[in-house]
């Protein structure tokens, strides 16, 4: 006889299969759900288990894989960043001997909750099984509602479908047109840093070592053609520089001057989220270092520059100064020329890793990067408008369900996008594929539940422990607006993927809880 309801509550044995099929562990025989977590949400051990599979598979090769890592002298471009393994079906257990999740019963532990007077008037649900892609569950999933930062995960796999996993950014320093000027040119990376400690990211202060040296060494003279980049540059931990520049000025003094002058030309239209001045977002431009924050904070609110690529540029020159070269007044704004030799440069993180940092802390400066990287794929121009026509031509072009869906901005601040439960749920399912490795940074980016980023203080009410680090969500929140979309394991070790959106909530905090009890309740259902 068919049985509905909930489950026995949540056990060791379920924590282990949850935690191998989202990833958060993976061996063979023996998987326990443990810590500790790293800045972007995964687990140590698994990256460090990666890593040893990556070093492995460059001996298999014959020894010439796996790159030297920052701080080293290789003058190899670094190998991809380690991350987990593919999403794998429940352990001990076949997808065809696990069952399916029967709407009927489904219904009848999510229908209440989703007509709870905590949710708006208006709001739109799915639940779709991973290994088969049917939808169990679903209210209007056509329905298009506005996502607030779930629109992130839209940003996440446009942006690895279109440039690959192991994309990263440069930030460069140019010969000007006169002689002894820098041209400080922004590639887009946000999260270059003027920290003494990058943490594994572009660093200012390294491209300011490499800059120095080469004007020291006299190579910061006239413009002239670039060398032919053949992608044996340095990584994100170290840079490399032209050996081919000219001559640089000096002073009287014997310390070389230049002068220097920032280039802001990649991205295009207003520097202004539509939102206005916000601690949420700084002034989007393709030149800034720690994401224009004002504070020492990396993630979250804070207040932020007005005019983060003009204090990026005067705090290199003051890096500069300090490295004993003199800087002839202020920066100034500029454009280097298409042929001005490259005397130095940083590379951002993977793609990967900017992804997992941008999903797991909900990073508004990361996605509309990210978003203008996607537009400049695919040849539109790097702005608002561009991006968003990017993002829904990817998402087409990989055959996700776009009809009616808006994108107006890569961060999900924007309400005037629309996206619905159906594409969320089809954004992790092709996420969870384990034929589409380049976007499981999206699954290992979520935030945990209970656990790391936008979910770390969530789930500590008893009625939610079912949810406790089986549910990883991003999660989505405006005024008036609140969304949950992520993976979940069921209690029969299922995988699934889950969209659950609402307009209108006068409670946000109401809705927030409704939304993690709908995620919980999925995690301890036996519905069958």
């Amino acid at each position: 006889m068919m049985t509905r309801g909930l489950a026995t509550p949540l056990t060791t044995t379920r924590l282990t299969v949850g935690a191998g099929v989202l990833g958060l562990v993976v061996a063979a025989g023996a998987v326990g759900l443990a810590g500790p977590w790293d800045s972007s949400g995964q687990r140590r051990a698994e990256g460090r288990w990666a890593a040893r599979q990556t070093a492995a598979q460059g001996r298999s090769d014959g020894g010439t894989g796996g790159a030297r890592g920052p701080g080293t002298d290789s003058g190899r471009l670094p190998g991809p960043a380690p991350s987990a393994p593919g999403v794998l079906t429940a352990l001990g257990a076949s997808t065809a001997s696990v069952p399916l999740p029967a709407g009927p019963a489904l219904s009848d532990v999510l229908d209440p909750l989703l007509d709870s007077p905590g949710l708006g008037p208006r709001r739109s649900a799915a639940v779709m099984d991973v290994a088969t892609g049917k939808r169990v569950y679903e209210s209007d999933p056509g329905k298009v509602l506005t996502p607030a930062s779930t629109t992130k995960l839209a940003t996440a796999v446009s942006a690895l479908a279109s440039l690959g996993a192991d994309h990263r950014v440069d930030t460069e320093v140019r010969t000007g047109a006169d002689k002894g000027q820098l041209v400080l040119v922004g590639g887009g990376d946000p999260t270059l840093t003027a920290h003494k400690d990058a943490d594994g990211f572009a660093s200012l202060r390294t491209l300011a070592d490499a800059t120095a040296d080469a004007v020291k060494a006299g190579k910061a003279g006239k413009a002239g053609k670039t060398a032919k980049d053949d992608d044996k540059g340095a990584g994100h931990g170290k840079a490399d520089h032209d050996h081919k520049a000219d001559h640089g000025g000096k002073e009287k003094s014997g310390r070389p001057e230049v002068s220097v002058a920032y280039d802001t030309s990649l991205y295009s239209g207003p520097l202004l989220h539509p939102i206005g001045p916000n601690e949420n977002i700084a002034p989007v431009t393709p030149l800034m270092a720690d994401e224009g924050r004002l504070d020492d904070s990396d993630s979250g609110p804070a207040a932020r520059s007005a005019d983060p690529a003009g204090d990026t540029a005067r705090r290199f020159a003051a890096l500069l100064r300090e490295r004993g070269v003199d800087v002839k007044g202020e920066p100034v704004p500029g454009e280097a020329d298409s042929e001005a030799k490259r005397l130095a440069r940083v590379r951002s993180a993977p793609l990967s890793a900017l992804v997992e940092r941008m999903l797991t802390h909900s990073d508004n400066d990361i996605a509309e990067a990210l978003a203008r990287q996607t537009a400049l794929a695919h040849k539109e121009p790097a702005s608002f408008d561009g991006a968003g026509k990017a993002i829904k031509a990817e998402l087409r072009k990989i055959k996700l369900p776009v009809g009616g869906v808006t994108f107006a901005d890569g961060s999900g601040l924007d309400r005037t996008d629309k996206i619905s439960p159906r594409l969320l749920t089809a954004l992790l399912g092709r996420a969870s594929d384990p034929a589409r490795p380049e976007l499981r940074p999206v699954v290992t980016g979520l935030p945990v539940a209970g656990f790391t980023g936008t979910l770390s203080s969530r789930y500590k009410d008893a009625a939610d422990a079912a949810g406790v680090g089986l549910v990883r969500a991003k999660t989505g929140t405006l005024t008036g607006v609140n969304t949950l979309a992520g993976t979940v394991v069921d209690a029969d070790g299922r995988l699934l993927v889950f969209a659950f959106m609402t307009e209108g909530a006068t409670d946000p905090q109401a809705a927030q809880s409704t939304l993690d009890r709908m995620a919980s309740t999925v995690a301890n259902c036996g519905c069958r």
